[in-house]
């Protein structure tokens, strides 16, 4: 019932923490801003403790949030729901924890509402600076209404059922993803199904006689994104994905953007266009992330596309792609402290070509499994979208849970 809920600050019902990280493991995983994104723990890589630098200091347990203090709005957080021995977050993020007066995942589905990150995004953005930025004293002090625990949990449970959907989909995709990258291994790696027949020598090895050697230019065209001016307003905020790295991470097909371009942005930039079903490859800085878009787009200027001449190229081109990340990181180190693979050095990277006929052969196989994938990001978009239209409803005690049954 609508009497049992009760008007909060965020600050009565959770803490920011900041504890020192104090133990001598031997390698440490650094947590920074980029390293979550909307409720997920992005980096699990470890490295040894003395590369440990000066913003890397705040522990943090299962259960706390981690949330950026730098635009909100770019949704830089995570719920932690695994024991994070030996992680240290940056100081750039909050780490937020709860108390007896709310359940830690309905904390977190509040602090990720679009009405608490616009709210926030706004407070972020009235102060002058380059980064537009928010302190937990500007988070605690934001009202909310809160029902008794057991409603909290009820709640929770219509909310959960949608994102368990949304990860039962991510897990089917990882393994939908590791069988195309068995078969990619298989044929174009180890060579086991031409391994009886004849194979010559390369510039990359022994490959089976028939097969070349071509630089990635060969494959199709390729395109270097770019930014249209920030100074005309009229070029954003239409249909037409602008992609940029963050919008990269953990994605196979990307249809959506943070950001995006109107008409006249996309004819402000005509050569800069991309197909759909182009492959994306991040080229600076965040070295090595692949995604194929699902749209017309344009990228900024640290991703290379390659805009295949033929439809049975895509998913070669993909996994050689993702196979290429290590390749691609020393490629682009250059003696400059940021990673910078330019536009000329990379579509002039060699890989093997097959024949066109075992490509085709290759993209029949795989074909369905990149399908299956694509449709089930859709349907988790479309789940997120009715969990995200949901949350601003149920946490405010207007919609009931007896209204969705």
């Amino acid at each position: 019932m609508m009497e049992e809920w009760k008007e909060y600050k965020i600050g009565d019902v959770c803490n920011t923490i900041s504890d020192t990280y104090k133990n001598n493991a031997e390698s440490v995983v650094l947590i920074n801003t980029s390293d979550v994104l909307e409720g997920k723990c992005l980096n699990h890589e470890k490295v040894p403790n003395k590369d440990l630098k000066g913003q890397f200091k705040k522990n943090f347990q299962k259960n706390d949030i981690l949330y950026s203090e730098i635009r909100p709005a770019n949704k830089r957080f995570a719920y932690i729901d695994f024991d994070p021995i030996d992680y240290i977050a940056s100081t750039k993020l909050m780490v937020i924890r709860h108390n007896e007066k709310i359940l830690p995942q309905y904390l977190f589905y509040i602090l990720k509402s679009q009405t608490i990150i616009e709210e926030l995004q706004m407070l972020a953005e009235s102060r002058s600076g380059t980064f537009p930025q928010i302190t937990f004293s500007e988070v605690a002090n934001i009202e909310i209404k809160l029902p008794p625990i057991e409603q909290q949990r009820r709640l929770l449970g219509v909310l959960k059922s949608l994102d368990d959907k949304i990860e039962v989909n991510r897990k089917i995709n990882e393994n939908l993803e590791q069988q195309a990258q068995a078969l990619f291994k298989s044929w174009f790696v180890d060579f086991e199904p031409f391994k009886n027949g004849e194979f010559v020598e390369s510039e990359l090895g022994m490959i089976p006689k028939g097969w070349r050697v071509e630089s990635l230019t060969s494959f199709g065209r390729i395109v270097c994104g770019k930014t249209p001016s920030k100074s005309e307003s009229s070029y954003y905020g239409g249909n037409i994905p602008f992609i940029k790295i963050p919008d990269m991470h953990n994605m196979v097909f990307v249809g959506l953007s943070e950001d995006s371009l109107s008409q006249m942005g996309d004819e402000s930039q005509l050569a800069k266009r991309i197909p759909p079903y182009s492959i994306l490859v991040s080229c600076i800085a965040t070295v090595g992330l692949v995604c194929i878009n699902t749209k017309e787009s344009h990228t900024n200027q640290q991703i290379n596309s390659i805009i295949p001449y033929s439809s049975f190229f895509r998913y070669y081109l993909y996994q050689k792609m993702l196979s290429l990340k290590d390749y691609l990181i020393n490629l682009g180190r250059g003696g400059t402290a940021t990673l910078n693979v330019n536009t000329k050095i990379f579509g002039s990277i060699k890989i093997i070509k097959p024949t066109d006929e075992l490509l085709f052969d290759y993209d029949k196989q795989v074909s369905p499994l990149f399908n299956k994938i694509e449709a089930n990001q859709q349907e988790s978009r479309r789940l997120a979208e009715l969990r995200d239209t949901l949350l601003p409803k149920l946490m405010s005690g207007e919609l009931k849970v007896n209204d969705l049954v």
